[in-house]
């Protein structure tokens, strides 16, 4: 197998993880789904470095945008 074949199945082999990893955690956040749990959930993350929290963040703004559109849709 040549050297550009090897990277580009490594890269998409990545890809895929990152992308099956990011699914879990998304799962496992969305049982925060009621506002003292979600409370909560957000007082541990204020403990934390932004940078450490920056990924489980954005998840939870998805979950909230997707939220308001199932609401008013």
């Amino acid at each position: 197998m040549t050297k550009a074949l090897e990277s580009v199945r490594t890269y998409f082999a990545t890809r895929r993880e990152l992308r099956r990893r990011e699914a879990e955690l998304s799962r496992e956040l969305a049982a925060y789904d009621t506002p003292s749990a979600r409370q909560d959930l957000e007082a541990m993350l204020a403990r934390h470095p932004e940078h450490e929290t920056r990924e489980i963040e954005a998840i939870l703004r998805r979950h909230t945008l997707d939220r308001l559109v199932r609401n008013y849709s």
